[in-house]
């Protein structure tokens, strides 16, 4: 099998190059034991060890600062959220020994979920997000499209356009990227997997995290919040729909979210005069999860456009995510919604305040009406504003007034201009 070349492994390579402690997280099977295993992580002999390994984790369990202590290189340690008592270990060790690259962490819970162990490592620890493969790494091309949205060239020109069928485009998003679903090629051998993966990552890894009364109930939640995506976030509606108190169902919720397996989207918090939502909204992390949870097929998307809008929405959201992590730009993601109706589906904002607004739309055409949000984020953000795209199902890329462009979906993975 093929080796897919990872885009973060770059980014991997500069933090470890200068930053003693560098965490890599993610949900299971996106594929962090494989990339800090590549032959450019470990041709210096570094040491590798994981704590699935039961004798691995009981000694490290047992004496976190001797566990430490007996490391005599550079070393690897692998799904680390099994032994949180390290973390201080590692802290003491970095404090006698600044040594950059000491210790390259992986971990399938969210460390900036969990203040305590974030903040021992405080200043001494780089932390990157590893998502399942995006378009462009199954491609084999290096996405440029967020740093040219971002960029001074026309967006005509920053980005390629490549037509795609309609049914291959679906295909891509309901396979999504999670890499042992990619390599299976029937629609009934990636059911199998992820009811495998499901079952082994709602049970072992929320038991581990959490001591939970009803393990039963995460998996309901994780399958009503699937029928939601893309939606604000409604507590009180969940509560109902589960028959689960509030608290506890923001504890199972919580879960769902140091697992990476759902993702919330703030409102761009930007300083407007306008009315503004103020509610997250919910998305899962990947199309091929939502798909195997809602049972989509081609044939259904095809059939029912708002479906398909929720759901294309969805994958574009983690394909920025994904490029984000690697891309120079870095922007932080949000969406935009006024109480008067107004709304931007994904809003950009890089480290000096630019803003730049995504709209997503399933139509294979485009009309003026299609660009209003793009145009009222514009005249409010003022001088702030970049541009705004539409990706759509079409081919071609259509300039509407001002800064505003139609976009082909494909768009979004093509190799950097």
């Amino acid at each position: 099998m093929t080796m897919i070349q990872r885009s973060l492994a770059y980014p991997l390579q500069q933090a470890l190059a200068d930053t003693p402690v560098v965490l890599v997280n993610g949900a299971r099977q996106s594929g962090k034991s494989t990339l800090v295993q590549s032959a450019e992580l470990t041709g210096s002999g570094r040491q590798y060890l994981s704590f699935d390994d039961p004798g691995v984790l009981a000694a490290a369990r047992r004496d976190p600062n001797g566990f430490i202590a007996g490391l005599d290189r550079a070393v690897t340690l692998d799904e680390v959220q099994h032994a949180p008592g390290l973390f201080s270990a590692i802290k003491a060790a970095v404090d006698r020994n600044r040594e950059p690259g000491r210790f390259l962490l992986t971990g399938s819970a969210n460390v900036l979920l969990l203040p305590r162990l974030s903040e021992s490592l405080a200043g001494r620890m780089e932390v990157l997000t590893l998502w399942p493969f995006s378009q462009g790494e199954l491609s084999g091309a290096r996405e440029g499209f967020v740093d040219a949205l971002f960029g001074e060239k026309p967006i005509r020109h920053a980005v390629g356009v490549k037509g795609m069928r309609r049914e291959e485009l679906w295909e891509r998003i309901l396979t999504g990227g999670y890499p042992p679903v990619t390599a299976r090629p029937s629609r009934a051998r990636r059911k199998a997997w992820f009811e495998s993966y499901l079952m082994t990552t709602l049970q072992r890894e929320v038991r581990d995290l959490a001591n939970l009364a009803d393990l039963t109930a995460v998996p309901r939640l994780l399958a009503v919040v699937a029928n939601r995506a893309g939606g604000l976030l409604n507590s009180a509606d969940l509560s109902r729909s589960l028959g689960l108190p509030q608290t506890t169902l923001k504890r199972y919720f919580a879960l769902l979210e140091l697992t990476f397996l759902v993702q919330l989207l703030p409102p761009w918090p930007g300083n407007l005069s306008q009315r503004v939502i103020r509610t997250a909204k919910v998305y899962l992390n990947d199309t091929g999860l939502l798909a195997h949870l809602l049972g989509l097929t081609v044939d259904r998307l095809a059939l029912d456009p708002t479906l398909a809008g929720g759901v294309v929405e969805n994958f574009v959201l983690m394909e920025l995510h994904k490029q984000c992590a690697w891309s120079e730009t870095q922007p932080q993601v949000y969406y935009w919604r006024t109480a008067s109706g107004q709304e931007v589906d994904l809003v950009l904002e890089d480290s000096a305040g630019h803003v730049v607004g995504v709209e997503v739309k399933v139509g294979a055409t485009l009309g003026g009406g299609d660009v209003r949000g793009l145009q009222a984020l514009a005249g409010a953000v003022g001088k702030r504003w970049v541009r705004g795209v539409v990706l759509y199902t079409g081919t071609e890329v259509i300039p509407f007034a001002g800064n505003l462009h139609g976009v082909p979906l494909p768009a979004l993975w093509a190799a950097a201009a």
